[in-house]
């Protein structure tokens, strides 16, 4: 863990796991096709795959277990399984609390997710009160101008560019991620990150970011040189 921190100016936020309770759904979605060929999810395989886009991640789970299904294929079966089960989707325990406040001080607020548009909107339906709050949002594989993903620093860059004018420096910005992957990209980036990793993290995937909490609510802003919370 870092022992100092420098001001910022603008935040960053990943969205599943961190913001949305969804990470559960993709563990049942992707146990319930690996059963099928007598194999078993596990959290080795969720630790590859978090922070990535959905594709990138079935690439890699079809590689490591050598399953006999195409990419294409995984996508259509999980498709009917997502549309019933991302409206669901429930805030992470201190998000709401925290975007409002950073919000209601005008701290300008992008959303930086490795989830395809339509799932964005299946996720956040009944949280639009929330997500509309961003300044930015990127859904990393539907846009034109990201041809990698995390950990590859090329989301945070462009997401930073698509802030009001007067844009920051990547050293202004401040990133929230859960996963080992987006903590990368953002230190890649330039860019401070805070890390609410899964439970079942070990400590040395905790400690590369800046500074690693259980939870949002666990967040001091002032930290940073944003707004304390009252």
């Amino acid at each position: 863990m870092a022992e100092k921190y420098f001001p910022v100016t603008h935040v960053i936020f990943d969205m599943d796991g961190l913001l949305l309770d969804t990470e559960v759904m993709h563990e049942e979605a992707m146990d319930r096709i690996l059963r099928r060929y007598g194999k078993r999810y596990t959290w080795e395989m969720k630790l590859k795959q978090m922070g990535r886009s959905q594709e990138d991640a079935y690439k890699i789970m079809i590689k490591e277990y050598d399953l006999p299904i195409s990419v294409e294929e995984m996508m259509k079966e999980t498709s009917s399984f997502y549309e019933q089960r991302f409206p669901c989707s429930k805030l992470m325990p201190g998000a709401e609390r925290l975007l409002r406040h950073l919000n209601f001080h005008k701290i300008p607020m992008a959303l930086c997710t490795g989830t395809k548009e339509k799932n964005y909107k299946l996720k956040t339906k009944n949280h639009q009160n929330i997500f509309q709050m961003f300044d930015v949002r990127m859904c990393i594989p539907d846009d034109a101008e990201v041809k990698t993903t995390k950990p590859e620093p090329e989301c945070f860059l462009v997401c930073v560019k698509r802030f009001p004018k007067p844009t920051p420096a990547p050293e202004q910005v401040l990133v929230f991620e859960d996963s080992l992957n987006g903590v990368m990209a953002a230190l890649r980036a330039g860019m401070q990150v805070v890390m609410i990793p899964d439970r079942r993290m070990d400590q040395l995937h905790r400690s590369y970011a800046t500074v690693t909490l259980p939870s949002l609510e666990d967040f001091q802003p002032e930290l940073f040189s944003l707004p304390a919370f009252d």
